[in-house]
């Protein structure tokens, strides 16, 4: 291992140990653990060369600590947040690959045509607000400001948690970089899938991101005594809901591609000698396709209202958010593709399951994304893991992607 991988390890090592939780790693929107990965991913940023800022969401931007006016910038990097219970390299690897991106520069001394800037997400996957992309989406400029009413399970609001953070909930618009500045954006992130392992592949290029539809359903039934109210005197929620999860998975089955999943549910009021009154769950729908995704969920709408009116049971419908799916800029992707080809034999053109805020950042600017190889596809989970000589191709074509575009812009 080089002593370029060795670091960039050692620094995720180190990320991963800041975390709101004491036996698992988790890194929510505002929280004190934020706050704490923030700090030190800011020095990192500084010992790279760059100025470090956060902007009115919580965003953590390096920036060249000398430029002028009109000179352009690419962006490189990822988000700090992380789901539950998480892998170490679900974002965090993207940001940190950046940032020695950004070293390998600064150490050869070779000046570059445009600024380089770098920055981590305060939060992509929306686990506290159920709110993704909410650090890209403020800096693209499409952030809804009616989701500043949002509110976590505490009851606390968006507004009140971004300015507890630091930030500035009523100047959000201060965060949005101005798209005639950029270049384009590059962002690196684990694949989250088998494909390149299959394929005894370091890294690949992505040409779409998904889109995706996340939605809440609530089934509103009749609680009741476990022991003496009859079978067919009930209302039961959780048992509507399981009809429904049952449902969502048939039709995933049946469309090609068609990811469907209730990722949580809650009941109440949730006692073991109680019928269930209600169950709350999540749906997350995701396809390449705009046209078949629209029609899994609107399906999925028919099959929560059939299902509640069998059982006698309410159902509410509550579209959450949406994304369309976004095609990654085929010239930035071309240099990419050279870039990998290399240090491998080939580039493995592929689609993006996941979300990721490069499909936010493309209303902004060109983008482009390189996976990583992670062992058996395995993401969101702490098993999550690289291959250290993955790592180290990956900063490789990052920084050939650099230079390469470099020489476009002379």
């Amino acid at each position: 291992m080089d002593a370029r991988t060795r670091k960039i390890l050692q620094r995720i090592d180190e990320l991963a140990r800041i975390s709101e939780e004491p036996d698992q790693l988790t890194r929510t929107f505002g929280s004190s653990a934020m706050r704490r990965a923030n700090y030190l991913v800011a020095q990192w940023m500084n010992e790279a060369g760059l100025k470090t800022g956060t902007d009115a969401i919580g965003n953590v931007i390096g920036r060249p600590r000398a430029t002028w006016p009109g000179r352009k910038t690419l962006l490189l990097g990822s988000h700090l947040d992380t789901v539950r219970n998480a892998g170490k390299f679900d974002g965090p690897l993207g940001v940190i690959l950046a940032i020695a991106a950004v070293e390998e520069f600064s150490r050869e001394d070779l000046p570059l045509p445009f600024d380089v800037a770098v920055i981590g997400f305060a939060d992509e996957e929306g686990v506290r607000y159920q709110t993704t992309y909410l650090g890209s989406g403020v800096m693209a400029g499409t952030f809804d400001l009616k989701d500043l009413e949002r509110r976590d399970a505490a009851g606390i609001s968006l507004r009140d948690a971004i300015r507890a953070f630091g930030g500035d909930p009523e100047n959000l618009s201060s965060a949005e970089w101005p798209r005639t500045n950029l270049i384009g954006y590059l962002e690196a992130h684990i694949e989250q899938g088998p494909v390149l392992e299959e394929n005894n592949l370091a890294v690949g290029m992505v040409t779409t991101i998904s889109g995706q539809s996340r939605l809440q359903i609530r089934f509103l039934g009749r609680a009741g005594h476990a022991g003496t109210t009859p079978m067919h005197l009930r209302a039961d929620a959780l048992c509507a809901a399981a009809e429904f999860i049952l449902a969502v998975e048939a039709r995933a089955r049946k469309t090609f591609c068609l990811v469907a999943t209730v990722g949580r549910i809650q009941v109440e009021p949730g006692a073991g000698n109680v019928i269930p009154g209600a169950a709350t769950l999540t749906l997350d729908v995701r396809h390449q396709e705009y046209s078949l995704r629209v029609a899994a969920v609107a399906f999925l709408h028919r099959a929560a209202r059939e299902i509640s009116r069998r059982r006698h049971v309410k159902v509410e419908w509550q579209l959450v958010q949406q994304a369309a799916s976004v095609p990654c800029s085929a010239p930035l992707s071309a240099l990419l593709a050279a870039a990998v080809k290399k240090h491998q034999p080939r580039c493995l053109a592929l689609a993006s399951g996941a979300g990721h805020d490069a499909a936010v950042m493309t209303a902004i600017a060109p983008t482009a994304m390189l996976f990583i190889r992670c062992k058996k596809g395995l993401s969101h989970h702490p098993a999550e893991s690289v291959k250290p000589g993955d790592v180290r191709v990956a900063l490789d074509v990052m920084v050939d992607f650099i230079r390469q575009l470099a020489q476009q812009h002379e």
